[in-house]
């Protein structure tokens, strides 16, 4: 599965989502990615709850084409202050 398909599948299944979506460091094998999602749909969720949402929109792709997902998801005022 293609990077630019697994940031699409986030965009479009997650309200007002912007996704980022890399080969994770240090990692040889193609299904292990790390996805930055900023999305205020997060807002007053949980951690667990926000990588939920994110799981969901990735359908059974987790199970076929996604080993592996390093997520770090953010709301759009906790992204602006993270990139400070």
């Amino acid at each position: 599965m293609q990077l630019a398909d697994v940031e699409e599948l986030i965009e479009s299944n997650l309200e007002d989502a912007e996704a980022e979506v890399t080969h994770a460091r240090d990692e040889h094998d193609d299904d292990h990615l790390a996805a930055t999602v900023v999305s205020p749909a997060f807002e007053g969720l949980p951690l667990v709850q926000q990588h939920q949402q994110v799981y969901d929109a990735l359908d059974g792709h987790m199970t076929t084409d996604i080993h592996a997902l390093e997520l770090s998801t953010y709301t759009p005022e906790e992204y602006e202050e993270y990139e400070g």
